[in-house]
């Protein structure tokens, strides 16, 4: 699990929700492959080390977390990142990733990043349509053919890097789900965030309260919380039909099973094929 916030947004997500993004991943892997063995490093971070004698081409898979990086600027962090991605290409270990760990591993793969050209994608991305090729990839397995997701981001990828197969996207983000094959590794990503509640969106939501009055996504701070409150009330009450309705869900979102399906899709895919698999690109 590579987790690539940094500290201050580690801290600040915690403060929000309870967890870091890492920590949220953890949770759902032990509930999608129980007894798996899972190592959490950061790689954002100057002194960030794989457990002692371990090499990423030990692991069966790695998995990007979400991140505030803007993978755009040149930093210290971003640097770090887009190497450690590298790294798990050259290793042949097969890696997923989500919102941020989609763009790091399009730029790891020579592809770029730039600030969402429409606008802030924020709580959900909307009507989520696969491409052709991704109506038949084992990555969207079993997602209808359209389909909406949990999603806060400003960044989103520009440029496909080359060879990469394109899966999905929808009117605000042309790239929604990819499969990036580079220096003999593969990568399945998603843009959106399969892996967070709705308790998680609505932390994301007041995190971000000031950029999306920015975006004119609300009036003001009020109208953020009183969204919010309302996402946080359906995630104590999945079942709860009147909340549904208001802001516009199904159960791809409300149904924990279905929300998770390209987690799923990837582990099962792993489990099925092996990484040999994977690389070799069976379908």
């Amino acid at each position: 699990m590579a987790e690539s916030e940094t500290p201050e947004a580690r801290h600040e997500r915690r403060e929000s929700v309870g967890r870091s993004s890492g920590e949220t991943y953890l949770d759902i892997l032990g509930k999608l492959a129980p007894g798996a063995a899972c190592d959490r490093i950061k790689p954002v971070d100057a002194d960030a080390a794989l457990p002692s004698g371990m090499s990423l081409a030990g692991f069966d898979a790695v998995f990007l977390t979400g991140s505030p990086l803007h993978l755009y600027e040149e930093t210290a962090e971003t640097r770090r990142t887009v190497a450690f991605m590298r790294s798990v290409f050259a290793s042949g270990t097969p890696a997923f990733g989500s919102c941020a760990g989609l763009q790091v591993a399009t730029v790891a793969a020579g592809g770029t990043v730039r600030a969402n050209r429409r606008g802030f994608e924020a709580a959900f991305a909307r009507r989520i349509t696969p491409t052709e090729a991704g109506r038949a990839h084992p990555l969207l397995a079993g997602r209808p053919a359209t389909y909406d997701a949990p999603a806060i981001h400003t960044d989103e990828v520009e440029v496909l890097p080359p060879g990469a197969m394109l899966l999905a996207g929808n009117r605000v983000t042309t790239v929604q789900a990819a499969e990036i094959r580079f220096d003999g590794g593969v990568f399945w990503g998603v843009q959106y965030h399969p892996e967070i509640g709705l308790d998680e969106v609505a932390g994301a939501m007041r995190r971000q309260a000031d950029g999306l009055v920015k975006a004119g996504l609300a009036r003001g701070k009020e109208d953020v919380e009183a969204y919010a409150s309302q996402v946080d009330a359906l995630h104590r009450e999945p079942t709860r039909r009147d909340l549904a309705w208001r802001l516009g869900l199904d159960q791809q979102i409300t149904d924990e099973r279905l929300r998770l399906a390209e987690l799923r899709n990837f582990i099962g895919a792993l489990t099925r094929l092996g990484r040999e698999g994977l690389l070799a690109g069976d379908r």
